[in-house]
């Protein structure tokens, strides 16, 4: 039997995905990554993200000055340091 609850999720998760805004920031992101392939600084299954030193959210571009190659698990762990930029107050 599935999971309700993942069902309901995965809806949800579909629906976010396709909102105008949340695709013009996939697009950005993903035009970002190809950036810093192009010029060397990162490769296709490298274990690394293209981070953004000014987020998107918060008015940052894609500029070769604003973007940096981290590990990903950096990248992908730093809202558990930095809760309160997502409004996150239990932490």
């Amino acid at each position: 039997m599935a999971n309700k609850g993942g069902a309901t999720k995965a809806a949800y998760d579909k629906a976010y995905e396709s909102t105008p805004t949340h695709i013009k920031e996939r697009e950005e992101r993903n035009k970002a990554r190809a950036q810093m392939i192009k010029e060397g600084r990162a490769k296709k299954g490298d274990g690394t993200d293209v981070d953004h030193k000014k987020m998107l959210d918060a008015g940052g571009k894609n500029v070769t000055k604003n973007l940096r190659v981290i590990p990903a698990e950096k990248n992908r762990g730093w809202r558990d340091e930095h809760p309160k930029v997502y409004g996150d107050k239990k932490k």
